[in-house]
């Protein structure tokens, strides 16, 4: 439905991964097995950090919210990708279009905020370790974490509203859930005003927590060369060794994706490349901080051996009546 009237648009057609019918149920089994593991995963996180006690500190606090973060993130798009895959009708009302936009473009933000506190807890740790717990607490993540969800949440209402205001010349959008940049492709004039906001505010909220993260972890650098223990170096690395390799899974697609104008747009790639940020991605972070991470590790035995008594000592069950009957 071509139009030149953006008050005729009521809905828009979500062209999906591929446009081969053929490729729908390998890409429908492929997604939703990546986003079942991305959900239980970082579920399971969450649950870890905020049950187990040894892990009731500022950074396991960080890490429940970035893993929350990514439930929420993937849950946004994926659910209804799934749906659409499998189905002829594709379309998403413009309301609908509109909240998808708002609420990727502020969970998304926020993860590059988590991040960025969560590299200031790492430099707190490794270059003042002594004044660690006066200057980083869970009231301190807290804060951060609320006046971040308040600056993003601001942020994206803005660019909402300016893509609510475009006229387009369509309505087939080149992807799987309602992205900024293939709305602007379909503006009838170059959103000159979207795309200096992009580069100008966008830079400022999206992008500044990455070059704060690139400064703490150039302060991490001189600190590390500076130590003369290897185990002190061995654990310094190890504890931020994870955290650098999603700030590079993350920051790595959010660039490719977004900073450059609308007239360079490849939606085709945009979209193979949106589906590791929204899937991928969160699908990776809480492998790369389980696997990685010794506390964690411990935290999850704990986790299972508990689940493994509470079950064996179930009333009715089994070990319980033989319990029972040796007593």
């Amino acid at each position: 439905m071509a139009t030149r009237n953006r008050t005729e648009v009521t809905d828009f057609i979500l062209l999906g991964l591929s446009s081969w019918p053929e490729m729908q149920p390998v890409i429908f089994g492929i997604v939703l097995v990546m986003y079942l593991v991305a959900v239980m995963g970082n579920a399971l996180l969450v649950i870890v950090a905020l049950s187990d006690p040894r892990l009731q500190t500022p950074m396991y606090f960080l890490l429940s919210q970035l893993s929350f973060i990514d439930i929420f993130l993937t849950t946004i798009t994926v659910p209804q990708m799934l749906v659409h895959t499998l189905s002829v009708n594709k379309t998403i009302s413009f309301n609908h279009c509109m909240l998808q936009l708002f609420f990727f473009m502020a969970v998304g933000s926020m993860e590059g905020h988590l991040l960025a506190a969560m590299a200031y807890d790492r430099y707190v740790a490794i270059c003042d370790p002594l004044r660690y717990s006066a200057i980083i607490s869970n009231r301190f993540c807290l804060r951060i974490t609320l006046t971040s969800w308040v600056v993003v949440s601001l942020n994206s209402l803005l660019y909402s509203v300016l893509v609510t205001q475009l006229t387009f010349c369509g309505n087939k959008v080149t992807h799987f859930f309602c992205d900024i940049t293939p709305l602007l492709k379909l503006s009838c004039t170059r959103p000159v005003v979207n795309e200096m906001l992009i580069f100008t505010e966008g830079v400022a909220v999206v992008v500044s927590p990455f070059f704060f993260i690139l400064g703490s972890y150039a302060r991490i650098g001189v600190a590390i060369a500076r130590m003369h223990s290897v185990a002190a170096l061995r654990k310094a690395l190890s504890t931020c060794s994870s955290h650098i390799l999603v700030v590079l899974l993350l920051y790595g697609s959010v660039i490719r994706m977004y900073l450059r104008p609308s007239s360079s747009y490849d939606l085709d790639q945009d979209r193979q490349v949106a589906i590791f940020y929204t899937v991928v991605t969160p699908m990776l972070n809480p492998l790369i901080y389980s696997l990685r991470n010794q506390e964690v590790k411990g935290a999850l035995r704990r986790l299972s051996r508990k689940l493994c008594i509470s079950v064996n000592f179930q009333p009715g069950s089994q070990a319980n009546q033989e319990w029972q009957h040796i007593s």
